[in-house]
């Protein structure tokens, strides 16, 4: 059942949070909607910028469009990540149910119209926007920002960015980073900010980017079957998360998670079976692997079993 995101965050404040899961291939779509009902678990569908020039819109709004009638269970919503305008307006004509603009590199008051200006045109459609205020620092697709540049957001303009913009939700920065290194540092999720914003702003829903957990252990066997990523790669922990949920964080991003995954389910099948050249055999174990992953995920944000809410 495709739903607003709106609707998901009104049941969700405070109590739980939504996953909501990049997506670029088939695999992921069939990995995510097979979690989702299993785990009786409402999701939101991401799809970003690099996705959509990846797989082309209109293969991957098919490709959803197929996963909800194969598993007709789920309470899903689409979502553009990390859009421009010209990306918003597309998709407000393709069927998602919210999107983002980002325009957290300007300065506040350009951010604030750039935002109203898609607030507008998306509410005439009855679609809701997701704005983002502060910068997060890291790599992913194709943003690239320094962590001299990355800025915690401020409590006080928060409110007023929301009310002057009219957007729906807001996407935070509190410490979290995109890419696999967020926590590099060690400094983790700034609960002091956090605190402040859901004051300032009470009952709004907040949004949470740069949140895969980073395992450890994935780390060490994708190197171990020749990877070389950093040691001190890091991400969000669970317990961290888990304590954000109350204080208004209703939506909570994963991206980097579900590629460290297929990393090295592929390099370790390969490296363990040279003389087997299929996609579809190591597809499957990705598959398999994502759905455990996922519904993992789900406990952790309190979310499975709440799809029941909406039906």
């Amino acid at each position: 059942m495709l739903v607003s995101p709106s609707i998901l965050y009104n049941n969700c404040y405070g109590k739980y949070a939504i996953a909501a899961v990049n997506v670029f291939t088939m695999e992921q779509i069939h990995g995510l909607f097979a979690a989702a009902q299993k785990a009786q678990s409402p999701i939101i569908v991401q799809l970003t910028p690099v996705a959509r020039k990846y797989a082309n819109p209109i293969m991957l709004q098919s490709m959803i469009s197929a996963a909800a009638a194969i598993y007709p269970e789920v309470v899903y919503a689409v979502h553009l990540d990390h859009g421009t305008e010209e990306h918003a307006l597309e998709a407000l004509e393709q069927g998602y149910t919210s999107v983002m603009i980002d325009a957290s590199h300007d300065d506040f008051e350009t951010n604030i119209a750039r935002t109203q200006a898609v607030v507008t045109q998306a509410h005439a459609k009855g679609i809701v926007v997701e704005a983002e205020l502060g910068v997060l620092s890291g790599v992913e697709d194709d943003l690239s920002v320094d962590d001299k540049d990355a800025l915690y957001t401020n409590p006080l303009q928060a409110k007023e960015f929301v009310e002057r913009s009219g957007c729906d939700s807001l996407a935070i920065a509190v410490g979290t980073s995109h890419g696999a290194y967020k926590f590099s540092g060690g400094q983790g999720i700034q609960f002091d900010i956090l605190k402040k914003i859901q004051q300032a702003l009470p009952n709004f829903p907040l949004v949470l980017h740069g949140s895969s957990s980073v395992d450890k252990n994935e780390i060490e066997q994708i190197n171990r079957f020749g990877g070389q990523l950093k040691e001190n790669a890091a991400g969000v922990t669970d317990a961290e998360l888990q304590k954000a949920i109350p204080l208004g964080i209703c939506k909570v991003n994963i991206a980097t998670d579900l590629r460290l995954l297929w990393t090295r389910v592929h390099r370790d099948f390969f490296a363990n079976s040279p003389e087997l050249f299929d996609p579809i055999v190591p597809g499957k174990k990705y598959i398999e692997a994502y759905q455990d992953f996922i519904c993992k995920r789900f406990e952790v944000l309190g979310s499975a079993g709440k799809a029941t809410n909406f039906k």
